[in-house]
């Protein structure tokens, strides 16, 4: 009984040890990442799969919880694809991807991170449109897509982002017309420049998806 007694304060003990299941599936999530990415420098050499709990990685910034807040891969030489994962960072404030080759399309489960400040992808080789689910994400503050090849209208989603104070798409290839409502009343000329098939703010409640994208 005295053994059974010891033995039981013990598993208690290893059990809140133990990583937490969401922590857990941020590192597969990162760990996905990093599969779906070319890293000629090595930069994600530390982001072993062995280990379950992802806050040592270098580029990863943990909370007190070690959860997954900050991503930083900025100016690193990566290239590849995004994926749907990243969108199981339910805690990441801020994703910063810039200045790298990094191709293909924006996953609609990145409107999942309802807690991201700073979603920074531009100077990148990224393709398609801006997804309508990026409206989802209310707390964001700063998004900068410019200076890639995105195509088709802005989403009039993005007008629900009343947080937002840094829009920045220009130098892509987006069509229809500039939402006027919400924080776009405050976005200049330059937030846009250089779509040559964006025609300039909506009229009369007309929407970009009205101006043949």
């Amino acid at each position: 009984m005295a053994a059974g007694r010891v033995l039981f304060p013990l598993l208690l003990l290893f059990f809140f040890a133990l990583p937490s299941s969401s922590t857990n599936s941020e590192g597969n999530a990162l760990f996905a990442l990093k599969r779906r990415l070319s890293d000629p420098n090595k930069v994600l050499q530390s982001w072993d799969d062995t280990l379950v709990n992802p806050c040592t990685w270098f580029h990863v910034t943990c909370n007190s919880d070690n959860h997954v807040i900050r991503l930083d891969l900025g100016n690193s030489k990566i290239s590849g694809h995004l994926g749907p994962e990243l969108g199981q960072l339910e805690y990441l404030q801020y994703l910063e991807l810039y200045g790298n080759d990094i191709s293909g399309t924006l996953p609609e489960e990145l409107g999942n991170l309802k807690n991201l400040v700073s979603l920074d992808l531009y100077s990148n080789q990224l393709e398609g449109q801006i997804p309508k689910s990026f409206g989802r994400m209310r707390s964001l503050k700063f998004l900068r897509l410019n200076n890639n090849k995105l195509t088709g209208p802005i989403p009039r989603e993005l007008t629900a982002l009343s947080n937002l104070k840094i829009l920045d798409v220009s130098n892509n290839d987006l069509c229809g017309t500039i939402p006027t409502d919400g924080p776009f009343v405050q976005f200049s000329y330059q937030s846009f420049e250089n779509n040559n098939r964006l025609n300039g703010p909506e009229l009369q409640g007309l929407v970009a998806y009205d101006f043949g994208c």
